[in-house]
């Protein structure tokens, strides 16, 4: 019999954010979502102008001119999986995580690299700034030479890139490579760190509170490439000598995410592989919601 997919692709689904806790720090378009594959948004125009104490009437009548928001899912594909017994796993969540487990892991892993591309400002746009700590070698895989540390006054740089755009206070983050938290964590005072891991929430992937961000930390996160003006790296793609790690800090309301659809393939009995065979399909994409990517700031490393 074929296997009930309703219940494969259910637990995919609830899966596709485990220990990437940094997605759900976004503005969720899921409702927006047109049979599972594009993300059509209608967009208000611009809001009316107003006068104090008004002099004159009438006054001139205006229209709003409403725009559309649309965009095209990215569709990330698994490699086929040999499965036998599909039945002995059909109810049991354990074994379904058991099977999957790999599978979910680097589907979850790549998904999330290629939406924190999409989030990430730079290349004249958005707000990019340099650390400003001592030099120490770099850590990146692929580059050479020294970079400057992540530091305290980096972060309250950042926050301040956000103040002077009237971004609210409230729903900032910032996710940092582990080896830029080990940075930042090295350079706090000790009455620093008291007050940021005062705010420690492992559920919520929080690792401390500094300058209004909630701060969490991932393996990586992002790399730019060493331009005037940095460009982000798109995923997969070969390390420069000069590239550097980059940190991400932005208001919940200006990143937004939308899972699409859930697809779970089945090929019973092949006669090839002598059992069945399965594999896994997810849509998903991300964007910057406003084009000049305003409340989203960048930290990338500078040459040392």
């Amino acid at each position: 019999m074929a296997i009930q997919k309703e219940i494969w692709q259910d637990h995919i689904e609830g899966n596709l954010f485990k220990n990437n806790e940094f997605l759900m720090a976004s503005t969720d378009a899921g409702q927006y979502v047109l049979n599972g594959k594009v993300v059509h948004i209608p967009q208000a125009g611009a809001l009316p102008t107003i006068a104090k104490n008004r002099s004159s009437v009438p006054a001139v009548v205006v229209q709003r001119t409403d725009a559309d928001i649309t965009y095209v899912l990215d569709e990330f594909t698994t490699d086929p999986i040999l499965i036998p017994n599909i039945e002995a796993y059909e109810l049991s969540y354990s074994k379904r995580e058991s099977v999957l487990g790999e599978y979910e892991a680097a589907l979850r892993q790549t998904v999330a690299d290629n939406l924190l591309v999409s989030w990430s400002p730079g290349g004249g746009t958005g707000v990019v700034v340099r650390t400003t700590g001592a030099a120490t070698a770099t850590h990146l895989t692929g580059t050479t030479g020294n970079r400057k540390k992540l530091t305290v006054s980096d972060l309250k740089n950042a926050q301040l890139q956000l103040n002077k755009q009237n971004v609210p206070m409230e729903g900032r983050y910032a996710l940092l490579s582990a080896d830029m938290f080990q940075q930042l964590t090295d350079d706090m005072s000790a009455t620093q760190y008291r007050d940021f891991s005062a705010a420690y929430d492992v559920k919520d992937g929080v690792l401390g509170r500094l300058f209004g961000f909630q701060i969490m930390m991932r393996g990586s996160v992002v790399t730019y490439d060493n331009a005037l003006a940095p460009q982000v790296n798109a995923f997969g793609a070969t390390p420069d000598d000069e590239d550097n790690d980059g940190a991400l800090c932005w208001q919940i309301g200006a990143v937004e995410r939308a899972l699409g659809q859930v697809s779970f393939f089945e090929r019973i009995g092949d006669p090839t592989y002598y059992g069945d065979v399965y594999s896994v399909g997810v849509r998903m994409g991300a964007r910057k919601r406003r084009s000049d990517a305003k409340g989203i700031v960048a930290i990338v490393q500078a040459a040392a």
